[in-house]
């Protein structure tokens, strides 16, 4: 079991929580997700690690308040315990010097994206971050991206904060002006499939990390089965993530309604 040692509402229904998981702070890096599970007969969700401190040894988690058991870990206080935590699985973004990176987020999806953030800077790139959100209260974490980004565009849906747009613009608009060497996109399936397609307008190799529905996360359930290049990949053990041009995102978008 595992300690909740902070918890932060950055939003009406996005919770972030820091809890200890020392052996897991200590190998994760980013990319990484854990499997939360709360109550003996809890669901086993997936949550990518947002950041670390190994010194405390704990792991940052962000959390939408959407269904059933997201209501369920949200409802968690500091001091209670997480009853099963497992980590980190997938595989960890590649990071190098690539030169220009755009890294789109959107949502809860802009917690993901951070440490790849933070990671490509350490490397040596130029980062350029669009975060998007619905409305103003929505854009999360600005503050903690700033710190690692040399630009930071923010796209609003109702114009109530940064420029009034969806992500698919402020990305554009970077694409119209500079040379982009890779861009990184986390968040909705449907956003990530926009992105994808506007970057392969300018010929920029693009990694999408995906959200599909998982069961057990290590590759045995099948139930986060996606199509990319033709071929069957599990985002579990295959990613989270892959070449967006290479992601059948229709296919994605129909698996992900299943349970609707």
């Amino acid at each position: 079991m595992n300690k909740i040692v902070s918890k932060e509402f950055l939003s009406d229904n996005v919770v972030k929580f820091e809890v200890e998981a020392p052996l897991i702070a200590k190998s994760r890096k980013a990319g990484h997700f854990v499997i939360v599970r709360v109550g003996k007969k809890g669901e086993r969700v997936p949550y990518t690690i947002a950041s670390a401190d190994t010194g405390k040894g704990t792991i940052t988690l962000v959390i939408q308040r959407v269904g059933k058991s997201s209501r369920k870990v949200c409802e968690l206080n500091v001091g209670d315990y997480i009853t099963d935590l497992v980590g980190p699985l997938g595989k960890a973004t590649h990071i190098e010097k690539f030169g220009t990176v755009v890294c789109a987020g959107g949502g809860v999806g802009i917690a993901p994206l951070l440490p790849i953030i933070e990671a490509m800077k350490k490397a040596g790139n130029r980062v350029i971050s669009v975060l998007a959100a619905r409305s103003k209260e929505l854009v999360i974490l600005e503050n903690q991206v700033r710190e690692y980004s040399d630009e930071v565009i923010v796209m609003t849906d109702d114009g109530s904060y940064g420029q009034k747009g969806l992500v698919t613009e402020g990305v554009e608009q970077v694409l119209k002006h500079e040379k982009v060497d890779l861009c990184v996109t986390i968040g909705p399936a449907v956003m990530m499939k926009f992105v994808s397609l506007t970057t392969k307008k300018y010929d920029v190799p693009t990694l999408a990390s995906l959200n599909t529905i998982m069961v057990d996360g290590t590759g045995m359930c099948g139930a986060c089965r996606v199509t990319v290049g033709g071929q069957t990949k599990f985002v579990c053990v295959d990613g989270p993530e892959f070449d967006a041009h290479q992601v059948d995102f229709d296919e994605m978008l129909m698996r992900l309604r299943a349970y609707n």
